[in-house]
């Protein structure tokens, strides 16, 4: 019998926050890197199931897939269920560049009323639910690690970083986290 290796999060295991914050190791997820010009986000739509945004600090979200706008012609895919993103997205038949960084990136769920200053702890863009309400996104720095941030509800975040770079930015949440304790 053949034996099959399984791929560990980095921040397995890991817990942290405080009374305000809750910080929790986002669930294993496919995610894609997509690149496309304007006249593709139709078929392309069509084929991830999910409308392509097309403005600043947008996002599309269904059963449990999201893009996010990350540039004018750029996009993170995440499928929480696991999805086939690669193949939906090969079968639209229109110009695009399509990269899994699924094994790449790392997610992070920020909630608790203290998550909009555990995040501005390290974070120089304004979070507030104004300016930043739920379903906008952006790629950013934390501390000095580049970011991608998801607002999925008033007092909830996903922060997307590189695996690399994942124990850095849970540590420094982590801290932001006591603070906003205070």
């Amino acid at each position: 019998m053949a034996e099959t290796a399984t791929r560990r999060s980095v921040l397995a295991g890991r817990q942290g926050g405080s009374w305000a914050v809750r910080l929790t190791p986002a669930a294993s997820a496919t995610r894609v890197a997509l690149r496309a010009p304007q006249a593709s986000l139709s078929a392309l739509s069509s084929a991830l199931g999910v409308t392509i945004p097309n403005a600043p600090k947008t996002s599309g979200r269904a059963s449990g897939r999201s893009v996010l706008w990350i540039g004018p012609d750029e996009w993170l895919v995440i499928d929480e269920n696991g999805g086939d993103l690669m193949g939906a997205l090969a079968g639209a038949g229109v110009l695009h560049s399509a990269t899994d960084v699924s094994h790449r990136n790392v997610g992070i769920i920020v909630s608790g009323p203290g998550a909009e200053l555990a995040l501005a702890s390290g974070c120089p863009q304004d979070l507030s639910l104004a300016a930043f309400p739920v379903g906008a996104c952006s790629r950013t720095i934390f501390g000095k690690a580049e970011i991608v941030i998801l607002r999925t509800e008033d007092d909830t975040f996903r922060v997307e970083c590189w695996r690399s770079f994942a124990d850095f930015v849970f540590g420094l949440l982590a801290d932001g986290a006591e603070d906003a304790a205070h």
